[in-house]
């Protein structure tokens, strides 16, 4: 039994919001209040740690996160920078350290914020060719929705001038016809099947490496968001009493039926590593402009998108899976994607009313721009709100340009917690950073790094207080993973999942966020990450 004291406490428990001291046995908490109380009631605890005025939270969660993805993606050539010319040579200097006729990987670049005169504002396969002109190279883009190849990549993958699109996907070309290196939404699966395989060992080990990096950023769970491969690799661990995050493990819908076969539920599992929803896709991304719109991108008369399913079709799969006892959670992005996946879900909860099933807790991924008939929906329906604060910061300028006005219905939070409908926070890392304090500085701000556009931020009125931003980091992914009973806020019974601060996000200034980090990190009772400052 250890007593945690001297600290203030931010328990999120509506009963008792603050607190100064809390007893943790066996891995749960046993109790919080006041040191001398808990003294006065239980028996003296084997460890006594003087926090010394520091400010503990419950554990974060990220609700969206693609964790074999970021884990594999530290690994890569970081090309998120401000120029063409800086990610060229990054991947040139990695390209020579590297063996003639290797791969070479690298992840995070955005074509919107280089100013690209090419046709469509993208790079070309040329300028990857002049840098690695002996090395298949594959970078794919900040959305993980588009990626950029060179030639030597496109032979090993046979893709030429008379590979035809695949379906929701477009090989992007030039005037000639010919592939010009990028390529979008599905026909990025056309390389992937080309690359170098990574043994589910390898992804074991590149996520237990990613682990601490992930709790000095306040972080003890996640919602993992990637295939078969991630979640054998986090049973492995788990098994080998090295998985220290809790997660929640959604299903790729093409995955349904072999669920369903096996008679796995939502909810299947323990309190470390259990099954989440079925996850299909509607459309695509704002970056590549593929997000499914009902009016064109500005700028692009002919572009509304690629919708990669309708309504009916989405409510066949959700079908399907409630049957078994599995919830959807779908990504959609654009307003047409966001209503096809409403009209889905409003035939679906009519259907589990009608054959007498549970209402099970159906999420949207994202929800980044609505129409403005559908803002109230997701509440009305009982539909999860995840969504990803630090996408609004990123994707302003971006939104301004090409979706312009219908950006005051975008990221927006404030819109849907008036509605009720519940939030739920992540970061979709590797497409940005899973930081849950850039998270955090971003909902209650609406501002970039460089306080852009200004001081009252972005469509200021979707702002959100620091309470409602921290719980849709703590309670609202507990609640989107049938765990509130258990996680999500500093309770008896619950588990003893926290972080220990320096500062207090609740009394400090909202820029201070962007460098704060844990300074120690406990997973079910044990200390998994302690500053050495």
């Amino acid at each position: 039994m250890d007593l945690l004291f001297n600290a203030t406490i931010h328990t999120l428990d509506p009963e008792l919001p603050l607190a100064s001291a809390i007893l943790i046995d066996r891995g749960r908490i046993l109790a919080v209040g006041q040191e001398d109380e808990l003294l006065g009631t239980f028996n003296d605890p084997d460890e006594r740690l003087d926090l010394r005025g520091r400010v503990v939270l419950p554990g974060l969660t990220d609700a969206h996160l693609h964790l074999q993805y970021y884990a594999l993606g530290l690994r890569k050539v970081d090309c998120e920078t401000d120029t063409l010319a800086e990610c060229l040579g990054r991947v040139g200097a990695r390209v020579r350290t590297t063996r003639p006729g290797e791969w070479v990987l690298g992840h995070g670049w955005n074509q919107n914020n280089w100013g690209l005169a090419s046709p469509e504002g993208f790079p070309s396969l040329a300028e990857l060719d002049a840098i690695a002109p002996g090395h298949p190279v594959y970078l794919t883009a900040k959305s993980l929705h588009a990626a950029w190849a060179n030639s030597a990549a496109l032979r090993l993958a046979r893709i030429g001038a008379d590979t035809p699109d695949p379906k929701d996907g477009r090989i992007m070309r030039d005037e000639s016809g010919r592939p010009t290196g990028i390529l979008l939404e599905s026909a990025m699966d056309l390389v992937r099947g080309s690359l170098p395989e990574v043994s589910v060992g390898e992804i074991a080990e590149a996520i237990a490496e990613a682990q601490p990096i992930l709790w000095r950023m306040g972080l003890t769970g996640v919602h993992d968001f990637d295939r078969r491969d991630s979640f054998i690799a986090l049973q492995m661990l788990h098994a080998e009493g090295r998985l220290k995050l809790r997660i929640n493990k959604n299903i790729p819908v093409e995955s349904l039926e072999h669920a369903s076969a096996l008679g796995l539920r939502t909810g299947f599992g323990d309190d470390v590593l259990w099954i989440g929803s079925v996850k299909a896709f509607m459309d695509g991304a704002l970056g590549p402009h593929t997000a499914a719109m009902f009016q064109p991108y500005l700028g692009e008369p002919g572009n509304r998108g690629i919708l990669n399913m309708d309504a009916e079709q989405l409510f066949e799969h959700g079908r399907r899976a409630v049957d078994v006892g599995l919830s959807m959670t779908v990504h959609a992005i654009g307003d047409r994607a966001n209503h096809e996946v409403l009209n889905a879900y409003e035939h679906l909860r009519a259907y589990e009313q009608e054959k007498g099933l549970p209402h099970l807790r159906h999420r949207i991924e994202h929800v980044q721009i609505l129409h403005p008939d559908d803002v109230a929906r997701l509440a009305a329906l009982g539909v999860i709100a995840s969504m990803q604060p630090i996408h609004a910061t990123s994707d302003m300028p971006v939104a301004d340009r090409y979706w312009g006005e219908r950006s005051a219905f975008a990221y927006a939070w404030q819109s849907q917690l008036q509605h009720g409908a519940h939030l739920a926070f992540g970061s979709d890392a590797p497409v940005e950073s899973p930081n849950p304090f850039l998270g955090l500085h971003a909902a209650v701000t609406r501002q970039r790094v460089d306080g852009s556009p200004g001081p009252e931020g972005w469509y200021p009125e979707q702002k959100l207080t620091l309470a409602e931003a921290v719980g849709a980091y703590t309670r609202g992914p507990a609640y989107a993973a049938n765990a509130e009973r258990r996680l999500g806020q500093l309770t008896p019974g619950y588990h003893a999942d926290l972080i220990v601060l320096e500062r207090d996000p609740f009394t400090c200034d909202p820029d201070e966020l962007l460098a704060m980090q844990s300074y120690a990190t406990m997973f079910g009772g044990e200390w998994v990450w302690r500053s050495e400052v």
